[in-house]
């Protein structure tokens, strides 16, 4: 019996290269939020938002973004909403602040200041990193927000691992 033989797609004595386009100003952002209702099944949804490149484009999500999110979220589950966030500083911004104010359906707690092992989002980038994000080289910024979108909706129709996200930071989810 004879061993098998490695394989390359290069010439025998040359070493493979993939030449891939580096551009620094190109960057993409996710707001997520994970979803939980005592008899009801977990929900993850979602917003990417891509850098367009240009110098004066803004390239990370502003507080009228997460706004827009959290109205679409709320007309998506049809009930209040009881938020636990991070300290990013656009979650503590003057004008998202006095928005949620206004609104009797959200009601907004903070996380500690470095607690990522409390934030369940944390174990969806975790699951997106680990999984369709692994192993592939982007040839473009379309080809990355593609494998972003195809992972986050994968997870999205598997609730087991959006419980699995609260379950690994230790919190509970009591009905009030």
């Amino acid at each position: 019996m004879t061993p098998p033989q490695a394989k390359t797609w290069s010439r025998r004595g040359h070493t493979p290269v993939v030449r891939v386009r580096g551009r620094s100003r190109r960057r993409v952002s996710i707001a997520a939020l994970t979803c939980y209702k005592p008899g009801h099944r977990s929900r993850l949804i979602y917003r990417p938002r891509r850098d367009d490149g240009r110098r004066d484009g803004r390239k990370s999500f502003a507080w009228t973004d997460y706004r827009d999110l959290l109205t679409a979220a709320h007309h998506q589950l049809g009930g209040p909403i009881v938020l636990v966030w991070d300290n990013l500083n656009v979650h503590k911004a003057a004008d998202l602040r006095k928005w949620a104010a206004d609104r009797d359906w959200l009601t907004i707690y903070y996380l500690p200041p470095y607690a990522p092992d409390l934030n369940p989002v944390e174990g969806i980038w975790s699951l997106l990193r680990r999984g369709w994000l692994s192993n592939v080289a982007f040839t473009t910024p379309e080809h990355l927000v593609h494998r972003i979108r195809r992972g986050l909706r994968h997870i999205q129709y598997r609730s087991d691992l959006i419980d699995g996200c609260l379950a690994e930071t230790g919190l509970t989810i009591r009905p009030g």
